[in-house]
């Protein structure tokens, strides 16, 4: 598993994209002043990382992670580029859009769903996905706000933090993102929007990260309710995903459960907490915990946070080291894992704290932003088991950046 990413390239595709989308904004800079913003964007960002870990795992692997699972090598974890007709927010009638998104990168390994490029390039760390590929619809019906229906390939609701870096407060990623929610759904998702603080929401889905194929002949009920108050300074939104998730297995279920509450306590303090519940029938496998953010934004161009987690794997099923490039669509297939390096933790508590910071860096058009991530993790077991750097060490010290460019 050797990691193709080179920084050279990296740098000469930068300077081509930025020329060619260079003299594409000076061509249609007259039209822009005059004409009204457009709801069709195309965009995107590119996000690289490097996670030192001083224990120096022989097996190069970050235990527990997933984004950032690989040990002081450097990762290009996603180039996106995303094309996107917005409905409009204050439609009365029938209105629709779309949203396709094209990723390339080592992220692509764990959201993949089956499928969909899931066999591609499989022995490479990086690799192309479709995270999203929808059409949406606006009907007036049912409220004055109307109802919205997503059709296609689209993220879950669950969990406070998403594949999309650049509306997390990490470059890691909590055990809740990893192990507790769901990543994408493909079928059909309405969100009746019933007041305007109350949305609710409920989708009939392939399944956890199944698209074309599926590993059972299941279909899977996604749901919620989102609150909204004091014009967005404080939200709520509680979901559930049930369905058979088991290989091969259409009568056990699997219940993964979440409430993110996010309140805006001053212009510059946020608080975001997030709950999670995870059930297996099949398995008889239990997982729980909860995770803490802080942020704070020092000034225009820094902001500070911290985020303290614990989450209980009680049957050693849910967190796993994927060693592998394929090993998480082996996993999801029910195929068989041969690499000595993909373990489980076993029955472990795991504790987490992490502090880090995002500092705007002012680019020029056609780029729209730059963010620097540096963090500071350590994670540690609570019930004296050893997970970490190759199953011999209760604790875990990492030290990351990352870099988002968007354009």
């Amino acid at each position: 598993m050797t990691n193709k990413f080179s920084a050279p390239a990296l740098l000469v595709g930068i300077s081509l994209m930025y020329a060619g989308s260079l003299q594409m904004a000076q061509a249609g800079s007259e039209d822009n002043q005059s004409a009204p913003e457009s709801r069709f964007k195309i965009y995107g960002w590119l996000q690289s990382g490097i996670t030192a870990n001083p224990a120096g795992p022989a097996s190069h692997e970050n235990f527990g992670r997933l984004f950032d699972d690989r040990s002081n090598e450097p990762m290009l974890n996603q180039f996106v580029l995303t094309g996107e007709r917005t409905l409009d927010p204050k439609a009365t009638g029938f209105d629709w859009g779309f949203k396709v998104q094209a990723l390339f990168g080592s992220d692509a390994r764990f959201i993949h769903s089956l499928g969909m490029f899931s066999n591609t390039m499989q022995s490479n760390i990086v690799q192309p996905d479709l995270p999203e590929a929808y059409l949406n619809l606006h009907l007036p019906v049912l409220t004055e706000g109307g109802v919205d229906v997503k059709l296609g390939k689209f993220v879950t609701l669950e969990g406070a933090e998403t594949i999309d870096p650049r509306t997390n407060v990490f470059y890691s990623h909590s055990y809740i993102f990893n192990f507790g929610t769901p990543l994408n759904d493909t079928g059909m998702l309405a969100t009746i929007h019933a007041t305007k603080w109350l949305d609710i929401m409920g989708a009939l889905t392939r399944g956890v990260n199944t698209s074309i194929d599926d590993n059972n002949s299941s279909v899977a009920f996604e749901g919620g309710f989102g609150l909204n108050f004091n014009e967005g300074k404080f939200t709520l939104l509680a979901s559930t995903h049930i369905g058979p998730e088991t290989p091969h297995d259409n009568v056990n279920l699997r219940y993964l459960n979440d409430i993110t509450a996010t309140w805006k306590i001053t212009d510059k303090l946020t608080t975001i907490t997030d709950l999670n519940y995870v059930y297996d029938d099949a398995a008889n496998a239990t997982g729980f915990g909860a995770a803490q953010y802080f942020t704070y934004a020092i000034n225009d161009w820094l902001t500070a946070g911290i985020r303290g987690e614990v989450w209980r794997d009680a049957q050693g099923f849910y967190v796993v080291q994927f060693a592998g490039n394929h090993d998480p669509m082996l996993a999801l297939e029910g195929a068989p894992i041969t690499n000595p390096d993909t373990v489980s933790g076993g029955s472990t508590t795991y504790g987490a704290i992490t502090i880090g910071a995002g500092i705007k860096v002012p680019v020029p058009k056609p780029f729209t932003d730059l963010v620097i991530r540096p963090e500071l993790r350590y994670d540690r077991s609570l019930n004296n088991t050893t997970p970490f750097n190759d199953s011999s060490d209760r604790g875990m010290f990492t030290a990351a950046v990352s870099v988002i460019l968007s354009f």
